[in-house]
């Protein structure tokens, strides 16, 4: 493959609009207004069956009574035939071979088939099947033939499908058997097409799939250096002269600038061209402000456009350095990270693009900047929000090695698929700005022996060899799993690696760094019960660059991870939890979306809130509490504590002031002073009465801060709120429903436990639903739902894409005043 630099002069356009994805996207067209390429969404209408059919592959098979349905799909969250209580509860089933690491689902082998026709145009040479995701092990037959497998959960693939294709007119036949059997995943993977499929079709010459990087090479006061390389493949035998023209679009669509190099006799393979654009008074892309541009390329041959496509980039510089810690764009960032696994809650693993956005929405309001994506590759769609927002990435490939931590997980196809599946996530998101590490993995077992040493050279290298602008690094944990082995033989772990990733190992910091001065390290996974500590870590150490909490919201599986227990005496700290639990409980931010405790205790570890509270549930006496190394105590932001009146509760404040002064009713219950040089946290006894329990942040005697908890009245109303009141007529846009349980002024009742029914009508469906309780599997997707800690959410989605109109929610709760709220879809 040769490489082509050559810098040009480069020419100023008029601001013209880039072309919009839209269900049909036609990227581009030539001197005769035809599409350079055509990119289809090919999520709508599938059938679907689960189960194993023999000859479903065949194009004559029957599928009249098979489902329909539109990807993207997971029919693990799906409720389960044969319901009762104690064993069958909605998708869970006591029998699930993954028990509590899969949430208690249900996985098995499916297919899905899809008939479709092409057109006539003789034009396209090239017809290629782009799967995002399938979730495991899939075949995909096209007109009864194998175009090929894959057997990893997460990583996209594509397949070049033309020569099983009939002739342009005929019917064709896609179908794509799905396994997800066996134990093979530490948390709630999902099953099926769970992420999107295209369908792209190419002229002989064009530009080969994710075959475009750009990479920002230095920013200056008044222009940016960027280079844009794309690879260009001629599949016709003879030797053609060609012309690759770049335009780099700006955010409001104009064009900032356009440069054209010509290649003389480009030969039949492929070849890579690169060139060199200067961006004046470029917009540089931040956490504070993601700016983006597109850069649109296009391959001209015989003066016709043979390609046409585009990719979005964000024009900025990252250094990582154990003397300056991380910097973009010459600025120290300090990582507010935290884990997340893929799922979407009740809608299970489904990527549905606005479901996608949202878990890095709410991510950014509660104050990270950083997500690692734990411990797969995510989805464009997320990766893309993550650009728009202004969140930093860890992109993650791989979980396990060659050794399994389950018997039927990747380390059966580690050795065979390592390396396609490293090039398809690095050539897929190589692009996105948020992207600023790639992880090759976490917890390997083999990590710190002969094999993994051997293994992760192989893969640090190979990861430089695709892309040599981020650094390599790998989640690493103490040697739990090789009892009486010392932390201090890990050290030959982070020789190859440019990042040190420390799961757990705060307390090793300062050590390590006195032994190896150069090595840079952030903190991969975390306690949320110690983030004062690992912040402090950050905070004074440059070398310590981030943290990320395990984990930043809470996911199916790995369930009761974070827990509390209230026995007569202390118990373990650690165990996932049996049936019912169902999730993993852990988060910062619950199911539903809300802020849990130690969401508010890192509010004031950030410097985000200057003092916040929290009221522990009674405990009755002799017995003790334990909660997890992943838990939090079972204190919530509440005074409603009817039948306790004159016991007395443990109130928690937060603050980094110096003083923090306790009043109930108006009456001062004591003050404590807080030294931050060993916690930040005061401990009150405040005998429980009606009424407002107020917590003052001192500074000098002078007020900096308050939180105040109330009494709420009697619950009178269901009322309801829209994320957005009104969404696109897509399949892929929804609006989230809080449903919260009132008094007459508008207090949400904290303790509230109400069925609450809900009712849709109009153009839309109720796509999941459910509460925080990780227990609670009777409320999941069931249209009667309780409402836990005085809240329930409900997800509205249109039916159709293209139909406008209006989606109606009503939820009714015995002697209380029914919600309703309309949403307009358009």
């Amino acid at each position: 493959m040769k490489n082509y630099m050559q810098k040009k002069r480069n020419k100023s356009f008029r601001s013209i609009l880039p072309a919009l994805f839209l269900l049909l996207v036609s990227v581009a067209c030539n001197q005769q207004n035809q599409p350079a390429r055509i990119e289809t969404l090919f999520d709508n209408g599938w059938k679907f069956q689960l189960g194993d059919v023999q000859g479903a592959q065949m194009p004559s098979f029957n599928d009249s009574a098979w489902r329909s349905l539109d990807l993207p799909h997971d029919w693990s969250i799906e409720n389960l035939p044969n319901q009762e209580p104690g064993k069958v509860t909605g998708p869970f089933s006591k029998e699930s071979i993954g028990t509590t690491a899969t949430g208690y689902t249900i996985g098995g082998t499916a297919w899905y088939r899809k008939t479709f026709t092409l057109d006539d145009d003789d034009r396209f040479s090239q017809t290629i099947i782009n799967f995002d995701g399938v979730y495991m092990n899939s075949e995909v037959w096209v007109n009864g033939k194998l175009a090929g497998t894959h057997p990893y959960g997460y990583t996209a693939f594509q397949f070049d499908i033309t020569e099983y294709l009939n002739p342009a007119g005929k019917p064709n036949v896609i179908a794509v058997k799905v396994k997800n059997e066996g134990k093979n995943s530490r948390w709630y993977s999902g099953s099926g097409i769970y992420r999107h499929v295209w369908l792209i079709r190419k002229q002989p010459i064009h530009i080969t799939h994710n075959g475009i990087f750009v990479n920002t090479e230095s920013i200056s006061e008044n222009e940016a250096n960027v280079t844009v390389s794309a690879t260009v493949e001629n599949s016709t035998n003879n030797v053609s002269d060609i012309q690759l023209k770049i335009s780099i679009i700006d955010a409001s669509g104009k064009i900032a600038i356009t440069s054209e190099t010509p290649v003389e006799s480009l030969q039949t393979g492929s070849e890579n061209i690169t060139q060199s654009i200067k961006i004046q008074q470029a917009k540089l892309w931040s956490t504070e402000e993601p700016n983006l541009y597109t850069a649109e390329v296009k391959v001209i041959a015989n003066e016709d456009i043979t390609d046409h496509t585009q990719t979005t980039f964000g024009i900025r510089t990252i250094h990582f350095d154990a003397k300056t810690g991380f910097t973009l764009n010459g600025k120290t960032v300090l990582l507010k990270g935290g884990n997340l696994h893929h799922d979407n809650g009740f809608l299970g693993a489904a990527t549905i693009d606005r479901a996608e956005e949202r878990r890095v929405e709410l991510m950014k309001a509660n104050g990270f900047n950083a997500i690692r994506a734990s411990h797969n590759p995510p989805s464009k769609q997320f990766l893309d929000a993550c650009d728009r927002l202004g969140i930093l990435v860890m992109d993650e490939a791989f979980d396990q090695w060659v050794r399994p931590k389950n018997p039927q997980d990747y380390h059966l196809y580690f050795r065979e698929w390592w390396k396609k599946d490293l090039k398809s996530m690095i050539y897929r998101d190589r692009n996105h700005p948020s992207v600023i590490f790639w992880s090759i993995g976490n917890e390997l077992n083999e990590r710190a022996d002969s094999l993994g040493y051997a293994i992760r050279k192989e893969l640090v290298v190979e990861t430089h060899k695709l892309d040599s602008t981020r650094p390599v690094t790998e989640g690493v944990c103490d040697f739990w799993d090789h009892p009486g082995r010392e932390w201090s033989t890990a050290a030959p772990v982070f020789n190859d690696l440019d990042i040190a990733g420390y799961n757990y190992l705060q307390k090793q910091f300062e050590a390590d760094h006195a032994e190896y001065p150069d090595r840079i390290i952030v903190s991969t996974e975390s306690h949320a019960a110690d983030a004062y500590a690992y912040w402090q870590g950050v905070e004074k150490n440059p070398y310590v660059i981030g943290d990320f909490v395990w984990t930043g919201m809470d996911h199916l599986g790995e369930t009761g991870c974070g827990h509390s227990k209230i026995a007569g005496k202390p118990g373990p700290r650690v165990g996932l939890q049996p049936w019912p639990w169902f999730s993993n409980n852990c988060g910062d931010i619950d199911l539903c979306g809300n802020k849990k405790p130690q969401s508010y205790y890192r509010d004031v570890v950030w410097d985000n809130s200057k003092i916040e509270m929290m009221v522990h549930t009674p405990i009755p006496e002799g017995m003790v509490e334990t909660y997890s190394y992943w838990g939090w105590p079972d204190e919530y932001p509440s005074w409603n504590w009817a039948g306790n009146e004159g016991k007395l509760m443990d109130v928690r404040v937060f603050t980094k002031s110096p003083m923090v002064r306790l009043e109930l009713n108006g009456k001062v219950i004591g003050e404590q002073a807080i030294d931050t040089r060993t916690g930040i946290t005061a401990n009150f006894k405040v005998p429980y009465e009606l009424g407002v329990l107020k917590a003052f942040a001192l500074n000098k005697g002078k007020e900096v801060g308050s939180k105040e908890l109330k009494t709420t009245g009697a619950q009178t109303k269901v009322k309801l709120k829209a994320d957005r009141s009104e969404i696109k007529a897509s399949r892929n846009d929804l609006s989230y429903i809080s449903i919260e349980i009132t008094d007459n002024q508008g207090n949400v009742i904290p303790d509230a436990k109400i069925p609450v029914t809900l009712r849709v009508s109009g153009v839309g469906e109720i796509a999941g639903s459910g509460n925080a309780n990780p227990t609670d599997m009777e409320s999941f997707n069931n249209p009667v739902c309780k409402t836990f800690r005085g809240k329930a959410l409900a997800i509205l989605r249109p039916l159709e894409d293209k139909k406008s109109g209006t989606i109606t929610l009503m939820a009714e709760a015995d002697s209380l005043e029914t919600g309703e709220i309309a949403i307009k879809v358009q």
